[in-house]
């Protein structure tokens, strides 16, 4: 018997879809792994309009994935950082890296 065929193993993994789906996510969430960032260093880094990374930023945040912290200064930064269900899935991310590193071409990583 199939696994995935467990209608709660399908509906588990729509909401893991509907948290980390999001096409900037995975990169997001590669760089809070090395640590706390601020808002325009998440920007630079991933060359990613400022608009998608709020987005992206927002649907982490709303499902506490990641911390949003206001610092008080002139002018005012914004510091993102994983909270501990975001550094959980750390070892899936870690898998998935595997995979794709075993079987997907540069050329199909592309697409």
């Amino acid at each position: 018997m199939n696994p995935l065929d467990d209608q709660l193993c399908v509906d588990s993994i729509k909401k893991v879809m509907t948290i980390f789906g999001g096409k900037w996510t995975f990169l997001i969430m590669g760089t809070l792994y090395n640590g706390t960032t601020h808002f325009n260093e998440l920007s630079r880094k991933l060359k990613i309009s400022t608009k998608s990374l709020s987005d992206a930023l927002k649907r982490l945040e709303t499902h506490d994935i990641i911390t949003r912290k206001v610092q008080p200064t002139t002018p005012i930064t914004v510091e993102y950082a994983l909270t501990e269900k975001g550094r959980d899935f750390q070892t899936i991310f870690a898998e998935m890296k595997t995979w794709g590193q075993k079987w997907l071409s540069e050329k199909e990583g592309d697409n």
